[in-house]
């Protein structure tokens, strides 16, 4: 999630925090997160408990946006 840096000194945020200097300007990518203030990186964790099932229904709903989006049609 992005929050701006007024809304995070504006707010009692509980925001992830780097583990070696404490910033809070963190970007993530391709499974790992970087602190923009000091660059260490680690590996991402999972947001959603290991195991535990997407809503019913998600997968249809993706495949129908990336139809709309792609211009492609169900076979």
């Amino acid at each position: 999630m992005l929050i701006c840096p007024d809304c995070q000194r504006a707010h009692d945020l509980e925001l992830d925090l780097c583990e070696s200097c404490g910033s809070t300007s963190l970007i993530c990518r391709l499974g790992e997160v970087e602190c923009r203030a000091c660059g260490s990186v680690r590996l991402a964790r999972l947001t959603q408990p290991a195991g535990s099932e997407p809503p019913p229904g998600l997968a249809d709903e993706v495949e129908a946006a990336l139809n709309r989006v792609l211009g492609l049609s169900r076979q």
